[in-house]
C-alpha cells in the first residue's frame, strides 16, 4: 500500500477566523481526529496533491512538527465556486480500531462477451470496506473472465481478503457487458432468419 508523507504545521488559532487566515496564507486548514487528542494543523496543496487527485487509495503519514501520525483521509471540502480545497479531515489509524474506507475496484481477466463484440460498462468504481489497520487493502479485484454478453457482475461476486468486510449492498451491479445496438440487430436478424428457415 502506498503511503504519502505530508508535512504540516500545528495551528493554534481556530474557528472561522483562524481557517480564513490559513487560506489567505495559501495553505489548507486540516484536522486530525482519533487517538487521545484532536490536532489542528495546516499544509500546502503540493503536500496533499498525490493523496487527493488520484483514483487510488493511499494512506498518509503526517509529520506535524516532528510528531508522526499514521492516518487516512476521511473527508475533503472544496470551494463550490473556485473548486479548490478549503478543508481536510484526517483519521488516525489506531491498532485495534476498525476503519471504514472506500477502495477502487479493479478487473482481472478478459471477458468472453467483450471478445464477442460487447462493451464493458463499469457502474461502480469504488467499494466501501471495513477492516482493521493491519488488514487494510488498497483495492479489490473482480474476475470478469466468465462474463458473457448481457451479463453483469455484482458486489457479491467480489472475493474479499481475510479481515475485510464489504459494506455495499450485495446485489449492486459493478459492471455489465452491454450488447451494442449493431450487434443486437445482427443477432435478431440471424435469429429471425433461423426461425424462418425452420418454418420452411
Amino acid at each position: 500500500m502506498q503511503v504519502i508523507t505530508i508535512k504540516g504545521q500545528e495551528r493554534t488559532e481556530l474557528g472561522k477566523k483562524g481557517a480564513s487566515a490559513v487560506r489567505k496564507a495559501g495553505m489548507i486548514p486540516c484536522v486530525l481526529y482519533g487517538g487521545d487528542k484532536v490536532v489542528h494543523f495546516s499544509t500546502t496543496l503540493n503536500e496533499v496533491r498525490h493523496l487527493i487527485y488520484t483514483p487510488d487509495f493511499k494512506t498518509a503519514m503526517l509529520d506535524i512538527e516532528g510528531q508522526h501520525y499514521r492516518c487516512i483521509l476521511k473527508d475533503r471540502q472544496f470551494d463550490p465556486i473556485a473548486d479548490h480545497i478549503i478543508h481536510l479531515d484526517f483519521l488516525h489509524m489506531e491498532d485495534g480500531s476498525p476503519l471504514k474506507v472506500e477502495v477502487p475496484i479493479r478487473f482481472k481477466g478478459t471477458s468472453p462477451g467483450v471478445k464477442a463484440g460487447g462493451k464493458l460498462v463499469q457502474k461502480v468504481r469504488t467499494v466501501k470496506i471495513k477492516a482493521m489497520p493491519e488488514n487494510l487493502v488498497d483495492e479489490l479485484t473482480v474476475d470478469i473472465s466468465k462474463l458473457e454478453l448481457g451479463q453483469s457482475i455484482r458486489i457479491r461476486d467480489v472475493k474479499a481478503t481475510d479481515g475485510v468486510e464489504i459494506l455495499n449492498t450485495p446485489g449492486t451491479p459493478i459492471a455489465t457487458i452491454e450488447i451494442p445496438r449493431a450487434l443486437r440487430s445482427a443477432q435478431q436478424a440471424a435469429e429471425k432468419a433461423a426461425s424462418g428457415g425452420k418454418k420452411k
